[in-house]
């Protein structure tokens, strides 16, 4: 027989034994249905940010064809734009939901009313058009990188109709619409685009997203 001691120290032996085992059990249950979560219980991705951006430039430039190819829309449906639309064009990466504003002469006078609660911009020239027109343009654009509302935003420049013999190259266009010194300390791209490489304008509305994620992450200034 045990002495009164040792039987409680034996008993205070079995019980220990019996939390350790507990213990473990419990703690291997818990690791086996994490991994069994993270395997099969996947929740639904996170939401993707969404953006809203305003799309300007001259009528001709090819505003609503690229928004329309963008969003898979069939070319026999598009319109030119008169007075606004507004499409959401989906990304990977984020949502831009685009007001198109339309370019005619009449029209553009009213740009500046629809600005309000931009986080970015999309600038359309037709980069073939006759020299009164690309002065029109670079005109406008000049207006909008300078707009209250616009002039802290980051711009996508796109020279379109890049397929078309008479069409500018980018260096030219940058030249001639003086966007070195004229958005200096600004965040924009001017990049060649046309319907026959969408996935060049694709390229280019995902370093538009870049820029539109490093301004989220901006601090706040005070």
């Amino acid at each position: 027989m045990c002495a009164p001691g040792q039987e409680n120290e034996k008993q205070l032996q079995f019980l220990d034994i019996g939390v350790n085992s507990h213990l473990a059990l419990k703690w291997l249950s818990c690791g086996l249905l994490k991994c069994f979560r993270a395997l099969c219980c996947k929740g639904p991705p996170p939401p993707r940010p969404e953006y809203d951006l305003v799309c300007i430039g001259l009528s001709g430039s090819g505003k609503t064809s690229l928004l329309s190819q963008l969003c898979s829309e069939s070319p026999e449906n598009i319109v030119s734009t008169t007075g606004f639309s507004i499409k959401a064009v989906p990304f990977q990466n984020a949502i831009l939901n685009v007001k198109e504003l339309g370019g005619a002469d009449n029209i553009r006078k009213y740009w500046s009313r629809y600005y309000q609660g931009s986080q970015g911009v999309i600038f359309v020239l037709d980069s073939a058009s006759s020299e009164d027109d690309l002065e029109t343009a670079r005109n406008e654009l000049h207006s909008a990188l300078q707009h209250p509302q616009l002039c802290t935003l980051p711009f996508l420049i796109l020279a379109n109709h890049q397929d078309k013999p008479a069409a500018r190259s980018v260096q030219e266009i940058k030249k001639y619409f003086e966007l070195e010194p004229l958005a200096r300390g600004k965040r924009w791209i001017l990049k060649p685009c046309s319907l026959d490489d969408m996935e060049a304008v694709k390229d280019s509305f995902s370093l538009l997203i870049n820029l539109l994620e490093e301004r989220d992450f901006e601090p706040s200034r005070m």
